[in-house]
């Protein structure tokens, strides 16, 4: 695809202008002080290491993929419906254009639950870190992709100075290695390649191996059922993380209990 923009490219550009018009509406200095008066943030990685599979549960309401997945008219409501099923974390995308997420959505579902609370969004500056803190989240999503390794690194600094605990996502070996060399603590693997959209259920099991003991490895991507969040914990998987298939259950509590049974 040489020369040619990629998905992730066109998302990237609509984040980047987004991300203007907050910082001139918001000035930084603004968002470090409502960061500095929020509760501290919460670790998930406890959890995360107990026994089975833990699941981080998603919000969301469209993908770039899919389009419209699911009318989520209140998203506190579904994220304690996520809680009361069993789920570890709730991922919240808050990036506008191709998801329809909005930091409005974070600060419902903070305000809902008593569980970490992930930011999944196309994080590429020190700004967007402060802005997870400052909304609460405990998590927030770092794509090896999208960044320079130094920004990879400075982020990861970032965010654990503040608390927060980096969900550095990789889809090819030399992410995950670049991770690694990052200091990566909690390391997701994406079945799907955000240059093309194209979902690889394989990747997992490919990378999964090059992921130092130690470090929490999360599956990303691709869960249909609770077959896939088996297949899943088999190759070795702390976690799965799902979305589409549980925002478009008509019982998100029980499909969460179903996909922690299937470990």
């Amino acid at each position: 695809m040489s020369g040619m923009a990629t998905v992730l490219d066109e998302i990237l550009l609509g984040v980047r202008e987004d991300l203007e018009r907050r910082e001139s509406a918001v000035p930084l200095k603004d968002v470090q002080r409502r960061a500095r008066s929020v509760p501290a943030a919460l670790d998930p990685l406890l959890a995360f290491r107990g026994d089975g599979i833990s699941i981080i549960a998603e919000v969301k309401r469209r993908s770039p993929s899919k389009g419209p997945l699911a009318d989520i008219p209140d998203p506190a409501v579904l994220a304690r419906a996520y809680a009361a099923g069993g789920a570890s974390a709730i991922s919240v995308l808050t990036e506008e254009r191709r998801f329809s997420g909005s930091l409005a959505d974070l600060d419902a579902v903070r305000a809902a639950v008593d569980i970490p609370v992930l930011r999944k969004d196309f994080i590429v500056t020190p700004y967007q870190v402060w802005e997870a803190r400052a909304h609460g989240a405990d998590l927030v999503l770092l794509m090896v992709v999208s960044l320079e390794q130094a920004e990879l690194v400075e982020l990861i600094k970032l965010s654990e100075e503040l608390g927060m605990t980096p969900l550095v996502e990789c889809h090819t070996e030399e992410e995950v290695r670049r991770a690694v060399a990052a200091d990566a603590r909690l390391l997701g693997i994406n079945a799907r390649d955000l240059t093309t959209l194209e979902v690889d259920r394989s990747v997992f099991p490919r990378l999964a191996p090059v992921v130092p003991p130690g470090v929490i490895t999360v599956a990303e991507s691709g869960v249909r059922g609770p077959e896939d969040v088996a297949y899943y914990r088999q190759t070795g998987a702390d976690v799965v993380l799902v979305g589409e298939a549980l925002v478009r259950d008509g019982d998100p509590r029980s499909a969460i209990a179903d996909f922690r049974a299937a470990s």
